[in-house]
């Protein structure tokens, strides 16, 4: 027990003073990097670049990508990361039961080969997206299928992308899901496997198969977008 107790401490003051360091140089810019064909723009923040892998022939416009002091970011060969994208592998400050002491627990976060994510895109927490349709032991691909994450689309925790999938411009996939057919524009899904279950706004209002929100009001798609009638 008294073991614990100063494994526990020793946690908190590792936690505290790697706090402190990134307080202090926290933001760490790679200037137009560029090698193997990987391109990341200057408008690109990179936090604990130690821990940061980014495969060749990958393209990042701007953002940030910020990996824990333990936790890894690992994007793959040949992705496209749009505008104003956040890539963040959080830490999460547990109490002990007693609540003198923190410890710290961190998650790697893998964007794997082939993934195009537009501008403006949430992914949240734990989201798979998978390459291979028909996965074999030490059987691999020529080639991984493309997946595409367009403009303002949004993936809830703990969802499944199967390779080659396509979601629409400002989707909603409900958290959970598992996403096995390609999902149109402004369009909510969610389930396993994911159904059809309405519509979104841009602004997020959400809309029943009928097009009316939950006030009773119907709207029409005009000028990219759903308004009320």
């Amino acid at each position: 027990m008294k073991e614990i107790k100063v494994l526990s401490k020793i946690c908190a003051l590792i936690y505290k003073q790697s706090s402190f360091y990134l307080e202090r140089k926290r933001i760490e810019h790679l200037k137009n990097y560029s090698i193997d064909g990987t391109k990341i723009t200057k408008n690109v923040e990179i936090f604990n670049v130690q821990n940061v892998i980014i495969g060749e022939n990958t393209y990042f416009n701007s953002g940030q990508i910020h990996a824990g002091i333990i936790a890894k970011i690992i994007i793959g060969k040949n992705c496209a990361i749009g505008y104003n994208v956040h890539i963040k592998a959080r830490t999460h400050n547990i109490k002990s039961p007693t609540g003198e002491n923190m410890i710290m627990i961190e998650k790697d976060i893998e964007i794997g080969d082939n993934v195009w994510i537009g501008d403006n895109v949430f992914i949240g927490p734990n989201v798979t997206f998978t390459n291979d349709t028909v996965p074999r032991s030490k059987v691999y691909p020529l080639t991984f299928k493309k997946t595409i994450v367009n403009n303002g689309a949004s993936i809830g925790a703990n969802s499944t992308i199967l390779a080659g999938i396509t979601i629409g411009s400002y989707a909603l996939i409900g958290a959970g899901s598992v996403v096995t057919k390609d999902i149109p524009d402004f369009s909510v899904w969610y389930g396993n496997p994911a159904k059809h279950m309405g519509y979104i706004t841009k602004s997020g209002t959400l809309l029943n198969l009928q097009f009316m929100d939950k006030d009773g009001f119907l709207y029409e798609f005009k000028n990219d977008d759903f308004i009320k009638r």
